[in-house]
């Protein structure tokens, strides 16, 4: 799924790229059956929202079969390659949900700001790249990014402990506000399989889901491996320190499980 010169003019200037279908239906079936047996487990990786439903599960690639092959599916990992000039390594994995009426916010903020600040990441020489689980729509919690806003660098932010169960370092409103103005906001929706990318200076965040649909989107953050990070605070469950390059498998990888499921 190499990118064409349009597609990386149009993620250099808008900083995010949006591809429909890139999975099948049956594809991104088999990682919504996963996702809901990797939220019931009961792990340290596994975050829970103040209500319990389930928020976020880190290093699913590490005891998840479909969630591994994911992590190194070609899809996912060629286009990053090619924005990023060279060989990457899996920085973060999440499997982010937004649970039926549960779902909380994930405030504005920018990924490389948590990457340079928490794990001394050298520069922004990264990027995001998601699958939807399931269909995102406009009602159930999509996510929002101010688009241009990764020209500027790394904004100030304040570390929000109290917001949500996860701590973040968000923007204050009037970045936000200022941002917006000049580049008003977007949510891409669309079915389940679609896959985003995005730069991670890219200013984004998620309203909560008061919807009775749930909604699932794995994110893979990649880093080119010169670029790898030089501090390890934050467990290696929750940034990664194996900085050996990602050798993709076969474009059919998860295809395997969906036949294989369907031969049992």
């Amino acid at each position: 799924m190499l990118l064409t010169e349009e597609q990386r003019t149009e993620f250099d200037r808008e900083g995010y790229l949006f591809l429909p279908r890139a999975f099948s239906e049956d594809e991104a079936a088999l990682l919504r059956g996963e996702a809901s047996r990797v939220f019931a487990l009961e792990r340290e990786e596994v975050w829970r929202e103040d209500s319990g439903a389930p928020r976020t599960a880190f290093a699913a690639q590490a005891y998840s079969e479909p969630f591994r092959r994911l992590g190194l599916h070609p899809r996912l990992v060629e286009p990053v390659t090619q924005l990023l000039d060279g060989p990457v390594y899996l920085h973060q994995y999440k499997v982010n949900a937004k649970a039926a009426f549960d779902g909380d916010v994930w405030q504005w903020h920018q990924d490389y700001g948590t990457w340079a600040r928490d794990d001394a990441m050298p520069e922004a020489r990264a990027m995001n790249i998601a699958v939807f689980v399931d269909e995102v729509t406009p009602v159930n919690g999509p996510l929002m990014f101010i688009p241009r806003s990764h020209r500027e660098g790394v904004y100030e932010t304040g570390h929000d402990l109290e917001t949500t169960s996860y701590p973040l370092w968000t923007l204050d409103r009037e970045t936000v506000t200022r941002l917006a103005e000049a580049g008003g906001i977007v949510a891409p929706t669309g079915p389940a399989g679609s896959v985003l990318m995005f730069h991670c200076n890219l200013v984004h965040a998620s309203p909560p889901n008061i919807s009775p649909w749930g909604r699932t989107i794995v994110y893979l953050s990649l880093c080119h491996v010169d670029n790898h990070i030089r501090q390890f605070k934050r467990p290696d469950w929750v940034a990664h320190r194996d900085f050996t390059p990602i050798e993709p498998l076969a474009d059919d990888c998860l295809a395997e499980l969906v036949a294989q499921q369907a031969a049992e």
